[in-house]
């Protein structure tokens, strides 16, 4: 039986959703290698096609798009679900872009979300995204770029919300925010990549079905996180558009890799 590679985040959301096809409980004619790795690297791997399948950010979309085709099953989109800017103290989002500004990574959705909605940035600092609420909090930064779990956690840094993209995005667009999307190699066959888009598929209906199947397999991945925080990210981030990205979310993914910073 064929192995392939697939590439996705050690976060809870990720975790839950892939735990089935990971380890064997959904049909698929293929096994699956799971390669875990954060979403900004993630998204430099996809240059040069490291993976078969591979999550990657939307905001990814347009620097890749010859080398993998987005599926339709295991997207991370939804409504509440944006990223945050954060700072100290209160203060607006141009005062924020002015200062040194730590982001995820410039191939994020929540990079490309802050280049539409704010003024010419500043000084920025390229930092793992579960590096940025500390270096906010010691002031190695003034501001930061938050994706994840640090929605939940900021204010237990003592940190502020400056602005929330994923509602300006909603405001502005009407529709729901696309974080990032399961794709495959553009060298797979036909009939591999619709297996491949079934069998995550079912992973993630497994997941709904047996919400406590993957608790180990979650708890490994985030070993620094309290449960309450695991469930809380695993309810927002994985919804009904991680079984099919729907019409909705086909016309915000589109919106989101047509527009020009």
């Amino acid at each position: 039986m064929r192995t392939l590679t697939f590439g996705y985040s050690p976060c809870p959301n990720d975790t839950f959703a892939f735990h089935a096809l990971a380890h064997g409980l959904v049909d698929a004619p293929f096994r699956i290698e799971p390669v875990l790795l954060d979403i900004e690297e993630l998204n430099r791997r996809a240059h040069t096609g490291a993976f078969y399948l591979t999550k990657l950010s939307v905001g990814a979309f347009a620097a890749v798009g010859e080398q993998y085709r987005l599926l339709r099953a295991g997207a991370a989109l939804g409504r509440g679900v944006g990223p945050l800017v954060v700072a100290r103290s209160p203060m607006t989002l141009e005062e924020a872009v002015r200062g040194r500004l730590a982001i995820p990574g410039r191939e994020t959705t929540a990079f490309r979300l802050l280049s539409l909605a704010s003024p010419p940035l500043g000084d920025v600092v390229e930092l793992r995204y579960d590096r940025i609420l500390h270096a906010v909090a010691d002031g190695t930064v003034d501001a930061g770029l938050i994706i994840h779990e640090s929605r939940f956690t900021y204010a237990d840094h003592g940190l502020l919300q400056i602005v929330d993209l994923g509602a300006w995005w909603e405001s502005t667009t009407g529709l729901p925010v696309p974080l990032a999307g399961i794709c495959a190699r553009h060298d797979l066959d036909a009939a591999t990549v619709t297996a491949a888009e079934q069998a995550i598929r079912a992973s993630v209906q497994y997941a709904f079905d047996h919400p406590e199947a993957s608790r180990a397999y979650v708890r490994a991945h985030a070993q620094e996180m309290s449960d309450a925080v695991c469930d809380a990210h695993i309810a927002l981030y994985v919804n009904e558009f991680s079984l099919d990205v729907g019409p909705a979310g086909q016309q915000a993914i589109a919106r989101l890799v047509a527009a020009t910073p």
